[in-house]
């Protein structure tokens, strides 16, 4: 009888193991770039509400615990729960506005906490049923599309690098712009620069993470690193549900909280096709379903837990891109020490010891590098035709405006605002609603030429390998697996 051997069929690198010392490596480096943004949320709503310290160093551990919650969940998965891709989770920025005026509104304390708990605990479980209709959508965002909302994502990320580098804020922080935040952020791009070009590979690998230790290092004699934080945190605090006491709920409050629900979800979607690109594993939409669903059951969850909206981290997307580390399992290991880190104050204010300028050295390299990605995707576009020029154009100006400007919609109504504000939402819309216009709506198949582009007919809006990349087992599959499943 003839023996037949069988090959197991070879693992995506998203799915494969690696040795321990390095999953714990990549993972650190995925939290050293994103612990600033983690803990910026709780601390501008807490000073805002004007919350005591004991207060707000819980809001900052209930953000790093919740935030490793979500990330396990998006990376490992429960159910039809989680994209199951190299995704970190974090307290989303895009939500702030909103929080404060519901907090406030409430009168600030602890009531205008409860207030923002339970706005967010409705906004999420709502949001999470809408997972699967909101998908729906998905064969608006063709490559021209997501090469556009990638780029944004980059540039609208650069400016936040940038004011880590000059040492905080503009206007806010005495220090900002100093030449000594300024030379230790060169250094930091410095070391980071020449651990990618002359250290083995293996050292290329974890550059950022060898920036940020090094970086902090050359910064101590400067005067840059603030100890006073290690004493001023406590060893260990365990998560308790509700600790400011029963969310308020109100209907106002859940409405303007929905509509940053969906913001959030149309930048978590950019992120989730993104790093599909970025990983070679296209993300189809149940994955999109999925990471959504995780994205907003984390969110319930957090208001539950003191906790703030969640999101993808778009740097984090660059940091994949940049090392070229895809495993799903790496980015766990970073989510279990955020964990960690919520659990025990302490070793958090370790994490925290990393200066903002160090921080903005690293970041210039990962969210120029999400641009980068963005450019490498519309550089598979057809421009040949007028429409995919002017689709790029716009839409990229239209997310470039709340960037160079801030203050520009400052007049606008404020549900106007909590959408174009974010210059990754306003090129997304734009680019959806310019590629419904130009690309499926009365498309002329004839050639036709504009006054300022390239002569050549546009192409079609959704070709079929497109479809087969969103929804590769086809609509019959998909229904019969729809009817099996319900």
């Amino acid at each position: 009888m003839a023996s037949m051997t069988q090959t197991a069929p070879e693992r995506h690198p998203v799915d494969a193991v690696l040795p321990a010392p390095q999953m714990l490596l990549y993972g650190l480096q995925h939290v050293l770039s994103m612990y600033a943004g983690v803990v910026a949320v709780p601390l501008i709503v807490g000073t805002a509400l004007k919350l005591s310290p004991t207060d707000i160093t819980f809001l900052v551990s209930a953000g790093l615990f919740m935030s490793g919650v979500a990330t396990l969940l998006q990376t490992l998965g429960l159910w039809k729960i989680g994209a199951r891709q190299p995704i970190v989770q974090g307290t989303s920025f895009a939500a702030v506005s909103t929080m404060l005026a519901v907090g406030l509104a409430q009168g600030g304390g602890t009531d205008g906490l409860r207030a923002i708990f339970g706005a967010l605990l409705l906004a999420g479980v709502i949001a999470f049923l809408l997972a699967p209709v909101f998908t729906q959508l998905l064969h608006f965002f063709p490559e021209v599309v997501t090469g556009v909302v990638i780029t944004v994502i980059g540039i609208s990320l650069l400016p936040v690098a940038i004011r880590w580098a000059g040492g905080g804020t503009p206007g806010v922080t005495p220090t900002f712009g100093a030449p000594v935040n300024i030379l230790v952020a060169f250094l930091t791009v410095v070391i980071i620069v020449l651990i990618y070009r002359l250290a083995p590979p293996f050292f290329s690998r974890v550059a950022i993470l060898l920036g940020l230790v090094l970086g902090t290092v050359v910064a101590v004699p400067f005067g840059l690193t603030d100890f006073s934080r290690i004493g001023d945190a406590g060893i260990f605090q365990l998560p308790t549900p509700f600790h400011f006491g029963t969310p308020i709920f109100a209907v106002g409050a859940t409405i303007s909280m929905l509509v940053v629900m969906l913001v959030i979800m149309t930048e978590t979607t950019a992120d989730i096709l993104a790093i599909g690109q970025v990983v070679d594993k296209p993300a189809d939409r149940r994955t999109v379903t999925n990471g959504l669903r995780a994205d907003m059951g984390a969110t319930a969850l957090a208001s539950v837990f003191n906790g703030f909206s969640l999101s993808a981290f778009a740097q984090n997307v660059g940091l994949v891109a940049i090392t070229g580390i895809k495993s799903r399992f790496v980015v766990a290991v970073s989510g279990a020490i955020l964990v960690f880190l919520g659990l025990f104050p302490v070793l958090g204010a370790l994490v925290a010891l990393v200066p903002l300028p160090v921080l903005g050295g690293a970041g210039l390299a990962l969210f120029g590098t999400v641009a980068a990605s963005g450019i490498r995707t519309l550089s598979r576009v057809d421009f040949s035709g007028n429409a995919n020029i002017v689709i790029v154009a716009f839409s990229i100006g239209m997310g470039l405006i709340p960037i160079a400007v801030p203050t520009f919609y400052d007049e606008f109504p404020s549900w106007f605002t909590v959408i174009f504000d974010s210059g990754i939402t306003a090129a997304a819309l734009t680019a959806v609603v310019l590629n419904v216009v130009f690309n499926i709506l009365g498309r002329d198949p004839a050639p036709s030429e504009g006054p300022l582009f390239a002569e050549g007919p546009a192409p079609a809006a959704i070709s079929r390998e497109d479809e087969a990349r969103l929804d590769p087992e086809g609509p019959t599959a998909r229904g019969k697996q729809q009817a099996g499943n319900p």
